[in-house]
């Protein structure tokens, strides 16, 4: 057995260090299972004193373990030449199982060291431990010393954004009021690459290699970076600082995965993007979210924050601190700064984005994006204008609110990906829905995610919409089966009494299903990721039009009247 379970070369920033580091994976079952004579002259040999190793295989060993490893790590390097190196340890939900992180200046040296520590702890029990510390030691040292890390210290200004759910739609906000503004605009996202406006290349781009390349692109001049949990935990940030960051929001999706289990545990990720902000730049944090307010405590930069309730408390603090907010004020957004009145931008109505006012989420994510925008140093009335003419459709924001009508019916896409997101899809669906008029939902969900929460989805459709279908994503099935899936979402509707489901096997099949039962009045609702294009290409051949932000606001006159 080894106990290196993963080396992971972090380029930049991460949850560990604000600088490129090494990630060991270890299993430490040989150092928890070593007999006592073993693990004390194991201690003496790194350096520990009067050390309680506690019983083999206890809780006690187990944190005694984690100890002994960092001060393994700081041994081996020590003893090669390496002085004063940081380390970091950290638990994961398997007791037999560590992280252990340190930063390097040259890969080779940094692989190295990992693996050196990994055969150490492999050579429990039996070997003699005086001896092969210093034989690993010695190793290290010949080891030539490799490439240096590739973070990019970026030339042109940075707006970061990273969240749980409005990264997207946020992010693309802000580079619209910046375009506004005359300026060329990278992007990068989990849609793909853009410049100036035009997808210069498809795909999941909300890792570092996304900010390399629009930092690479000589023209731009205002790079708007969307930062999700898998690329700050796989590869690190490829960035050394931003000038702006903006965090949404954190609610529980893809836990389970790279040892990130609980949602303050991914509060610590998504934080790695305000750290890494500019002292005398800003971090927009969203302050009706406590883990996000909370992220105060480790930045350096100035805090921003946007709350939709003017009285909230982290408006007082982060104004009394003096920093700055923006929120809601008789239906106007506002910016607050410390010593002056509130200076009223321009009414949530007149916010296409907001569907007149109606979608609380996208009022949080106008909130941030002006907020944003104006910390970056757009002029005031780019800023409005940007919000004026920025609208929910599929030129704007593909895949995000995307309000159709096919005759009397209305049909919104959303990527709806987690349990905050599909409530704000049901939400606005509500918000059109006629008198007497039916949801109709379909409900989809990609493979990697917990069971739980597939099932809490079900749970929430069933219970929300009046007719359910499940629409399945074969190309986001990563690992599972639609049968697997199917199980799971019809277990967690039929704890709500919503049994009559039927399953269809593409998105588009789904909602062709879904119109074809739809009355006058009623409202369908698609889950949409996969097949994003086909489901547009379908709503154009039956006729179907975007809705433009006038008629939706007639649509939400109508449903409340």
């Amino acid at each position: 057995m080894t106990s290196l379970i993963e080396l992971r070369i972090l380029e930049g920033p991460n949850l560990y260090f604000p600088r490129a580091a090494v990630k060991l994976t270890l299993d430490i079952t040989p150092l928890a299972e070593a007999p006592d004579e073993t693990v004390q002259r194991f201690a003496r040999r790194i350096g520990l004193k009067n050390v309680r190793q506690g019983a083999a295989g206890s809780g006690f060993r187990q944190r005694f373990a984690t100890r002994a490893v960092a001060r393994l790590v700081r041994s081996i390097a020590g003893e090669s030449g390496t002085a004063r190196l940081a380390v970091r340890v950290r638990p994961t939900n398997d007791p037999h199982q560590i992280v252990v992180a340190f930063p390097w200046r040259h890969r080779n040296k940094g692989e190295a060291l990992g693996r050196a520590v990994a055969e150490v702890l492999d050579a429990l029990p039996g070997a003699d431990i005086d001896v092969l510390v210093s034989e690993v030691a010695q190793r290290l040292a010949t080891v030539e010393a490799g490439a240096a890390p590739t973070t990019i210290k970026p030339r042109i200004p940075v707006v970061a954004v990273t969240g749980t759910n409005g990264k997207t739609t946020t992010s693309r906000m802000i580079a619209h009021i910046a375009r506004t503004n005359g300026l060329l605009v990278g992007w990068s996202n989990t849609d793909g690459i853009y410049i100036d406006g035009e997808l210069v290349e498809p795909g999941d781009y909300s890792g570092p290699s996304g900010a390399g390349r629009v930092l690479a692109h000589k023209q731009v001049q205002l790079a708007v970076t969307e930062t999700a949990r898998g690329g700050i935990l796989l590869k690190g940030i490829g960035l050394t600082r931003n000038d702006v960051s903006v965090v949404t929001n954190v609610t529980a999706d893809h836990l389970g995965l790279q040892g990130i289990d609980t949602v303050d545990q991914l509060a610590e990720v998504k934080a790695v993007v305000p750290r890494i902000t500019r002292p005398d730049g800003w971090a927009v944090l969203n302050g009706d979210d406590p883990r996000v307010l909370a992220m105060r405590q480790v930045i350096k930069a100035q805090p921003w924050v946007f709350s939709r309730d003017p009285d909230s408390p982290a408006v007082r603090e982060v104004l009394n601190s003096g920093g700055r907010a923006t929120t809601v004020i008789d239906g106007w957004v506002a910016v607050l700064t410390p010593g002056r009145d509130a200076d009223p931008l321009i009414e949530l109505v007149d916010v296409p984005m907001t569907l007149a006012g109606l979608s609380r989420f996208n009022v949080e994510n106008t909130l941030a994006a002006a907020s944003a925008a104006l910390a970056i140093g757009m002029p005031r009335d780019v800023v409005v204008e940007g919000l004026r003419t920025f609208r929910p459709d599929a030129e704007h924001n593909p895949g995000r609110m995307n309000f159709f009508s096919i005759g009397e019916v209305s049909v919104v896409m959303d990527l709806a990906h987690n349990e905050a997101g599909l409530e704000a899809l049901i939400e606005i669906m509500n918000g059109v829905r006629r008198p007497g008029a039916r949801i109709l939902l379909g409900l989809g969900v990609v493979g990697d995610r917990q069971d739980e929460l597939i099932e809490q989805l079900g749970e929430i459709a069933g219970r929300d919409a009046d007719v359910l279908a499940i629409c399945h994503k074969e190309r986001y099935l990563r690992g599972r089966t639609t049968d697997e899936l199917d199980v799971l979402m019809r277990a967690g509707a039929e704890r709500v009494g919503a049994t009559h489901i039927v399953s269809w096997p593409t998105e588009v099949s789904g909602l062709e299903a879904l119109v074809a039962q739809a009355q006058p009045g009623d409202v369908v609702g698609i889950m949409c990721h996969a097949e994003r294009q086909e489901c547009y290409d379908w709503i154009a051949g039956k006729g179907g039009t975007p809705d433009s932000p006038e008629h939706l606001a007639e649509k939400v006159r109508a449903a409340r009247d």
